[in-house]
């Protein structure tokens, strides 16, 4: 069996070594024509992701390039300790969740999934695709085709096979935030290492995480309204944060701010296979990166993908699995990101009811007991 793999963010490489560890050839198709080794700033790959890549024997190449941030510590804007939850959960062999720059885990998953035999062709942006018999065929932008036994889009939270899969299916979903993020080399503020520092602003979100190297990495939720863009970021996010009792306006102005990225996630997709096409990662269930498990949850899916494939007698059978356990998980991360990125957006009323709330929520909530269900998931094949 070939599965052809569409495209080669993080979840695609994760995807085709999952499919070869139990015996399903794959081949990637990426839109673009070079990597993705510059793109982005960073992310958090949370204990249950971690624990999925493990289990294909990838979870090393990840840990050798992140910083370990299992702690998070939330403050108000008028520099007030709201609480602490846990950032995941220590695995058996005492991995905790990890941040990592995004291109160096794209570039580590990717390279590893090459290291393995598995193709990568660049320049192959789907327009469309047939099914005949026992084969699907992908149809390429630049006149190509590929042929093999099932499809899997693994094209992100704007998905193109999604919109040919079913012309209905939702668009994604604006959440009202523009997300920035940087790392500022020997910053001089102070920070505990391990610990992400989320501070709910006056008018926007800041984290802020300080490694034993010293560096300070950053980033910022700023509501906006979407399309209004600014020729210069860098003066509207220190104006945000200048009147928050932190450094969050200094350390932006020591920042190089690049253009902001807007945050979308995906409200319940209806359709997530037909035929021998199947939906996965952001491409069936994007969420945004305030719950830290949009990355995770792809490398889940990845994983009982492929045992549901080689467990079922069919690849219909095997999508309908599938879908079964994991739409109810994903769509559960996805609703819970959601209300933390609506809390960022919160208005002047709504901000003090949201601080005055927030230790309370903590506590029952988001502690370590109460998220249990979203970092004890353990993926197997």
């Amino acid at each position: 069996m070939k599965a052809l793999i569409i495209g080669c963010g993080i979840s695609g490489p994760v995807t085709a070594m999952a499919l070869r560890e139990v015996g399903i050839d794959a081949e990637i198709f990426e839109a673009y024509g070079q990597g993705a080794e510059d793109v982005g700033s960073f992310l958090n790959v949370a204990s249950n992701g971690l624990a999925a890549l493990r289990v294909l024997g990838a979870h090393h190449q990840v840990l050798s390039q992140a910083i370990p941030t299992p702690r998070m510590v939330m403050w108000s804007g008028s520099g007030k300790r709201l609480g602490e939850v846990a950032n995941g959960l220590r695995l058996d062999d005492g991995t905790v969740s990890h941040t990592v720059l995004r291109s160096d885990l794209y570039r580590s998953m990717r390279d590893e999934a090459t290291r393995r035999g598995i193709e990568v062709t660049y320049g192959k942006r789907l327009v469309a695709y047939d099914e005949s018999g026992r084969q699907v065929t992908a149809r390429f932008e630049d006149g190509t085709e590929a042929t093999g036994d099932l499809l899997i889009a693994c094209d992100g939270v704007h998905s193109r096979t999604r919109m040919i899969l079913d012309p209905q299916a939702p668009a994604a979903r604006y959440s009202g935030l523009y997300s920035f993020g940087g790392i500022v080399k020997d910053a001089g503020f102070p920070g505990e290492p391990g610990v992400y520092n989320m501070v709910f602003g006056k008018r926007a979100f800041f984290g802020f995480s300080v490694p034993e190297s010293g560096e300070t990495w950053w980033f910022a939720n700023l509501p906006r309204r979407l399309g209004d863009v600014p020729e210069d970021w860098k003066p509207v996010l220190v104006r945000a944060f200048e009147d928050d009792a932190n450094f969050s306006a200094e350390l932006i102005r020591h920042s190089d701010v690049g253009p902001g990225s807007p945050v979308y996630d995906l409200p319940p997709v209806p359709v997530w296979h037909r035929g021998r096409v199947l939906l996965i990662g952001d491409a069936a269930h994007a969420t945004s990166p305030s719950s830290g498990q949009g990355a995770s949850l792809a490398m889940e899916d990845a994983v009982v993908l492929a045992r549901c494939l080689r467990d079922s007698g069919s690849h219909t059978k095997a999508f309908e699995r599938f879908e079964a356990e994991r739409r109810p998980r994903a769509e559960r991360v996805v609703a819970y990101s959601r209300t933390i990125s609506n809390s960022k957006a919160a208005g002047p009323v709504a901000r003090v009811f949201r601080d005055l709330m927030l230790p309370y929520f903590l506590k029952k909530s988001a502690s370590q007991e109460s998220l249990a269900w979203m970092y004890r998931y353990q993926a197997s094949l």
